[in-house]
């Protein structure tokens, strides 16, 4: 089974495809989208990246055993089990036959209808006609394909129907309303079931369907793009005045050359614009500014807990140094067992919550547990959190999963919190509280 890391930026649509199709294969990847782990413009230009990913592109994937690729269709193809893959010789000519479509016919289209809605690219009348023509093509062809077939190939998700999935994404969150979407209803009740599947879920969150189609914004295309510089104004004078005036010019245009030329460093010539548009949004206010600065260092503690032995090094440390007054620990158990059945859809869901709660990471450290066997489990943690209260109210964006779960702080100098410390992080005990044998566990660092 494939480990590795896979190296993005965030909300990266090309990365979601090795990401879905490692939630179906089983195969462990760890996302590296934010600091420290990951800086787009930064790290994928550093001399270490580029021995193993050369044209410094995201997303790229390193395993464990230092095997690496570039190219996001590659990526998920080696993290696909067989089943995503095709089964039979003919499957998987049909499977690449779809992930080829979408490169070829849905991306371009989609990129010249959808970017200027951003604000990434100006508008252009006749493009974005001849776009919308193109999607209308090819939703056609979609359409009549699934007619007959609940999925693209054969009768499960493969990777054609992951990646097809994912290169619509953006024309049905963006621009695809009612009316447009109408003609082809069996293009929207496939892509509905794929994107509700679990481990689509765990790697999308909801996908909510464009409402209003999303028209260019001149006034956001503006603030997005660079400001230049007013021209110096004309000074009046006689021959001597217009020479002095002709070398000033010409000495501001000179300063203004190597100004832009300082600009266009190597990342942003490499951007494309979906990376763009993630480099242009405002940078997004830190959630736990408001806190005063703790003497708890959580990378410390993380960096013990991974390297070290558990029992004898890291927790000691942990409680050595805890800050009760700049940190809490809480106790999470998930409050719908009975909707559990397979254990490996079970784990993808505790997956797909540390997933999107990736910007967290900094801040919080979680063990979370799933406890006994198909159709008869339940899901449990510890959480420890900067602050007092529970982080997930401190950002939308936190907030997809954890009002399925109950929550209790723990009382930090009381005997069960330890209890419940060690047997968490050490996946060891009796845990009494829970009744069921352990089974395996996921941990947030």
């Amino acid at each position: 089974m494939a480990a590795g890391t896979l190296y993005t930026y965030p909300e990266n649509w090309r990365a979601f495809k090795a990401q879905i199709a490692a939630q179906y294969s089983g195969a462990r990847l760890k996302i590296a989208s934010t600091s420290p782990a990951f800086t787009f413009g930064q790290t994928n230009r550093s001399p270490a990246f580029l021995s193993n990913f050369p044209l410094g592109k995201v997303p790229a994937y390193q395993g464990d055993d230092g095997f690496c690729l570039f190219e996001s269709n590659a990526i998920a193809h080696f993290l696909s089990n067989d089943a995503l893959r095709g089964s039979t010789p003919q499957d998987s000519a049909q499977v690449l036959q779809w992930v080829s479509l979408a490169d070829s016919e849905i991306i371009p289209p989609a990129s010249a209808w959808v970017f200027p809605t951003l604000g990434i690219m100006q508008f252009n009348k006749q493009a974005t006609e001849q776009a919308k023509e193109e999607v209308k093509r090819v939703l056609a062809i979609l359409n009549q394909h699934l007619n007959t077939h609940t999925f693209l190939v054969g009768e499960r998700v493969s990777l054609a129907d992951i990646t097809v999935v994912c290169s619509l994404l953006w024309l049905y969150k963006q621009v695809l309303e009612p009316a447009f979407r109408q003609p082809y209803p069996n293009v929207t009740r496939w892509f509905l079931t794929c994107v509700n599947q679990p481990q689509f879920k765990a790697v999308l969150g909801e996908v909510k369907l464009c409402e209003k189609m999303a028209q260019f914004d001149a006034k956001k295309f503006a603030e997005m793009q660079p400001k230049k510089e007013a021209p110096a104004k004309k000074e009046k004078g006689g021959k001597d005045g217009g020479k002095q005036q002709q070398q000033q010019q010409q000495q501001q245009e000179k300063k203004e050359k190597k100004k832009e030329e300082k600009k266009a460093t190597p990342a942003e010539e490499e951007m494309d614009e979906c990376e763009a548009a993630l480099a242009s949004e405002p940078k997004t206010k830190d959630p736990f500014a408001h806190l005063p600065k703790s003497s708890f260092v959580m990378d410390e503690f993380k960096r013990k807990y991974s390297n070290e032995d558990t029992l004898t090094v890291a927790l000691p440390y942990f409680w050595d140094h805890f800050d009760r007054e700049g940190f809490s620990i809480w106790y999470a158990e998930y409050r719908f067992p009975e909707e559990l059945t397979m254990s490996f859809m079970s784990c993808n869901l505790i997956t797909g919550m540390f997933q999107r709660l990736d910007k967290l990471r900094k801040n919080a450290f979680a063990s979370s547990i799933l406890f006994g066997a198909n159709n008869d489990s339940c899901i449990s943690g510890i959480w420890v959190f900067r602050g007092q209260e529970l982080a997930f109210t401190l950002s939308e964006d936190w907030q997809i999963d954890y009002e399925s779960y109950t929550w209790r702080k723990l009382d930090v100098d009381s005997e069960e919190c330890k209890t419940m410390v060690k047997e968490y992080l050490t996946w060891e005990g009796e845990f009494k509280h829970v009744g069921k044998p352990f089974n395996q566990g996921k941990i947030f660092k």
